[in-house]
């Protein structure tokens, strides 16, 4: 019984073994694949370190540009509210001129009952300035002549 005893043991010790060999086996497979995903990430890690450097180069380009525009565009107001600024008061200056126009216009017409009323129509009053400016250049014309 010793005998069979002893044998019995070194059985399950082979056996054992044999587990203990194939268990390692499975870890050396597993071992290598996580060896080739590691590689793998490594490479990944590398294409992003590299895909943000080109981001950040992107950003900081697209940054000046901003920049670059805002001063543009700041310059460009600037010389809009300058030019309209300049529009306003040659528009007041032009109506101005117009209202006068209206006046000599008015003063140079014969006083009757119908001509008494002014005219209220402003292309109308706009008509007469126009007349009379291209009257006052006829006889500028005239006399050059």
């Amino acid at each position: 019984m010793n005998h069979a005893f002893g044998l019995i043991i070194e059985i399950l010790v082979a056996v054992l073994l044999l587990v203990t060999i194939g268990y390692c086996t499975l870890l050396n497979k597993r071992l290598v694949r996580l060896k080739a995903d590691e590689q793998a990430l490594k490479a990944t890690i590398s294409e992003l370190i590299t895909a943000t450097e080109i981001a950040e180069r992107a950003i900081a380009g697209f940054k000046l540009t901003v920049r670059e525009c805002d001063q543009n565009l700041g310059e460009r107001l600037r010389t809009a509210e300058r030019f309209c600024a300049d529009m306003d008061r040659q528009l007041e200056a032009g109506e101005s001129v117009l209202d006068r126009l209206g006046k000599i216009v008015m003063a140079t017409r014969p006083e009757s009952p119908a001509a008494a009323a002014p005219a209220s129509d402003p292309r109308a009053m706009v008509a007469a300035a126009q007349a009379f400016a291209e009257r006052a250049r006829s006889r500028i014309g005239g006399r050059a002549a």
